[in-house]
């Protein structure tokens, strides 16, 4: 017999050296590229004959610092409807979701009654019912309704967003399961129960991802309430623009929603991406 030869453990790997190419050189071509293409654009609007015209008449420093303070204080009126609509439209669009989503032939009325909702809110424009609530029910002069502008703009937001927001909730109750329900009704949960200990928990965290889009989109489109006279950032910029004849006014109205839309369309982004890694664990895991 031939005696084992002695056998001589692998070498250890090599460790690799800082690879400076492989950590910085993506990053400094993608800086030169974003500095080369903005770089060019720039130079090329400023070099344009038109371009002291169009400094003057929309970017005036002198006219922007004017204009802000007033601008700033229509800007607050805007988040206030924002946050109040935005908190209408979660609790009556739940309803509504929960209320189409309920099983059985006795509550087919209802779920009908939803689903006119849906389709009526959803098909019309924002604008149009904003100018129909901002403008008619006022003119009516009903005892005991408010007359405010303001007040019926804000109802006419909600009414067109919890159509969209209530269908992002139904997606998110369809997405849950079947196995759930059954295994709650199995417990011995009535059809309430179930829904609220079972499925909205679950649908709701489906739902959030949407619903930061949603969140985003309201808070551009309170603007339109300007339309009815509601002084907000856009309609003080209009304002000062009709009394000097220059819009720069409108672009700090501009700046402002951007300061206002942009941290939350990164939080919409980080979210998304977040619920995206969860549910592919989630599939590996299974």
């Amino acid at each position: 017999m031939i005696p084992d030869q002695p056998t001589t453990p692998p070498p250890p790997p090599r460790r690799r050296g800082f690879d400076w190419r492989r950590a910085f050189l993506p990053g400094l071509i993608s800086a030169a590229s974003i500095l080369a293409v903005f770089g060019t654009l720039t130079w090329l609007i400023t070099q344009n004959e038109n371009w002291p015209r169009i400094q003057r008449q929309f970017f005036s420093v002198d006219h922007m610092l004017a204009a802000l303070p007033r601008v700033a204080q229509g800007f607050l009126t805007n988040l206030q409807v924002w946050l109040i609509a935005m908190a209408c439209i979660a609790l009556w669009a739940l309803v509504l979701a929960v209320v189409r989503s309920l099983r059985g032939p006795w509550f087919a009325p209802f779920r009908l009654m939803v689903m006119l909702y849906v389709d009526i809110f959803r098909g019309l424009p924002a604008l149009l019912l904003v100018i129909l609530f901002g403008f008619g029910i006022p003119a009516l002069r009903i005892a005991g309704l408010p007359s405010s502008g303001l007040f019926w703009g804000g109802v006419a937001m909600v009414l067109s967003y919890s159509a969209y927001v209530c269908e992002i909730y139904r997606s998110g109750i369809d997405a849950v399961h079947e196995g759930q329900r059954s295994a709650a009704r199995a417990l011995g949960l009535n059809e309430g129960q179930v829904m609220l200990y079972a499925i909205l928990p679950q649908a709701l965290r489906n739902a959030v991802p949407s619903l930061m889009n949603i969140v985003v989109a309201l808070q551009k489109d309170v603007a339109l309430l300007s339309v009815i006279g509601v002084r907000d950032a856009v309609r003080e910029a209009q304002i000062y623009t009709a009394s000097t004849f220059n819009y720069s006014s409108l672009v700090v109205a501009a700046l402002l929603f951007l300061l206002a839309t942009i941290p939350m369309a990164r939080l919409a982004d980080w979210i998304t991406h977040r619920d995206r890694k969860r549910r592919l664990q989630m599939a590996e895991e299974t």
